[in-house]
């Protein structure tokens, strides 16, 4: 019997395939997601004010007592 032999060569590069950067991006970015979305709900959304420090709007009227028009010195010159 005689035995064949075949030379297989395996060659296996490492490094240079930029998985370890996207993967250091990736983790980036989901720490960002993350302060985001704690900064939205924990401090009231994009309007600049914390939450807690929301006040409801007041409306004041004033109504000055004036004398109604007609009245005894109305600048006519008629005088009552």
């Amino acid at each position: 019997m005689t035995h064949e032999h075949h030379d297989r060569e395996v060659v296996v590069e490492r490094g240079g395939d930029g998985s370890g950067m996207g993967m250091i991006l990736g983790i980036i970015l989901a720490v960002i997601v993350v302060l985001a979305v704690i900064w939205f709900f924990f401090m009231g959304g994009f309007d600049g004010a914390p939450a807690g420090d929301q006040q409801q709007e007041q409306q004041i009227e004033i109504q000055p007592d004036l004398p109604p028009p007609g009245g005894p010195d109305d600048g006519d010159g008629a005088g009552g």
